[in-house]
């Protein structure tokens, strides 16, 4: 599957939000010193029936949401530093829950302020999930990962670019690591070595990260993450991992969290995979 099409198109539509967002605000004196924000919520779903002759069947969801963003901006530098943490879990019928969502992902990124048009940067990534994860269609089930099986590290450095405070792009060369132990395959194992299963894999590539964090009015919230990776011995495959996320905030307690995200990785699979959901639930800022 080759996504040089679908990569056009978010690059174009990066480009002309870019260039809208620059033109509705004014430059503003520039802010130094930490800015910090920590937001955690819950959102639940159940539905209970008896005697219900329309057919269907008890279910009950619950999914956690954490996530923090400390950014340090000063006169000759800017250290961002953010985290994610989401984790769901469901049950219908009389099924055992089964997990639905687990993502931890860590970010830091030190950008040097120059007072050029673009500015160098160094930025670490580092991605797995909290829990044992199953493969259900067989029976009986088999686990397929675990935590830090895989994990995903990447080191990256190069230029950034940040026409105002919503939007901000980087580019620059990275090397990309993924580790397991007990499930190499299809993560870190190369297929071609049929005689050794590696459970280690580097890859030095380019990385392309766009951040778009846009307050669309004052009780709604639109972020999105777009990475993409290139590596150079397969340079005519891109991973791409596309995360967005739109809030509304109903009162200061109570929220709705639309997300969608796209990932594409060939080495795991050949097909993109999807993820969305709408959730309605609490939550609540610690900063």
């Amino acid at each position: 599957m080759k996504l040089k099409p679908i990569v056009l198109v978010l690059f174009l539509s990066i480009f002309m939000e870019t260039y809208v967002f620059a033109q509705e605000k004014p430059e503003e004196e520039p802010k130094y010193g930490w800015q910090k924000e920590m937001v955690g919520g819950i959102n639940l779903t159940q539905t209970s029936l008896s005697n219900w002759t329309q057919g269907g069947e008890n279910s009950f969801a619950w999914q956690l949401n954490f996530s923090f963003r400390f950014i340090n901006n000063q006169e000759k530098y800017s250290w961002t530093n953010s985290g994610k943490f989401t984790y769901g879990s469901t049950k219908i019928g009389g099924q055992e829950f089964r997990k639905s969502l687990d993502e931890i992902k860590l970010e830091s990124v030190l950008t040097f302020n120059l007072g050029m048009f673009v500015d160098p940067f160094m930025a670490f990534t580092a991605e797995t999930q909290l829990a044992p994860g199953y493969n259900y269609e067989t029976d009986p089930k088999t686990q397929v990962s675990s935590f830090m099986d895989p994990g995903y590290f990447r080191e990256s450095i190069g230029v950034g670019y940040q026409p105002n405070e919503i939007v901000k792009s980087r580019l620059g060369i990275a090397l990309k690591q993924t580790i397991t132990s007990d499930y190499p395959v299809p993560y870190a194992d190369n297929p071609d070595t049929v005689d050794k299963i590696e459970k280690t894999k580097n890859e030095l590539g380019a990385e392309s990260v766009t951040d778009i964090n846009w307050k669309v009015t004052k009780n709604s919230l639109f972020t999105s993450k777009l990475e993409l990776f290139y590596a150079f011995q397969a340079f005519d495959e891109t991973d791409v991992n596309w995360d967005n996320i739109f809030t509304i905030m109903i009162s200061k307690y109570i929220n709705i969290n639309i997300n969608f995200k796209l990932f594409y990785d060939r080495d795991i699979s050949k097909k993109r995979q999807l993820y969305q959901a709408i959730a309605f639930g609490f939550t609540y800022s610690f900063l």
